[in-house]
């Protein structure tokens, strides 16, 4: 048996979510096993706060959040800001 790379996509199951899931199945190998986890379900949503998910579509590669996958989502800071919670 011959070692797999293991790559997870959390998804919403949105089209940005769908057409990501494509790509990463589209530029795979022979190597590569793709698993697509629904985050709908609650297991899969706690796996995802536990690594650091904070926005969908994102790729988990052999158990890392990619790179380009980390440090996105709402922002309170940023949020706050741009005038959230400040009257008009």
């Amino acid at each position: 048996m011959t070692a797999k790379r293991n790559i997870e996509v959390f998804s919403a199951g949105c089209p940005a979510c769908q057409e990501t899931v494509q790509q990463i199945k589209g530029a795979t190998c022979a190597s590569c096993e793709v698993t697509v986890l629904h985050m709908n379900d609650p297991n899969v949503a706690a796996r995802a706060k536990d690594l650091g998910i904070r926005s969908v579509p994102a790729v988990v590669i052999d158990g890392k959040l990619a790179d380009c996958c980390a440090g996105r989502g709402p922002d309170l800071d940023v949020l706050k800001a741009a005038g959230l919670g400040r009257p008009l």
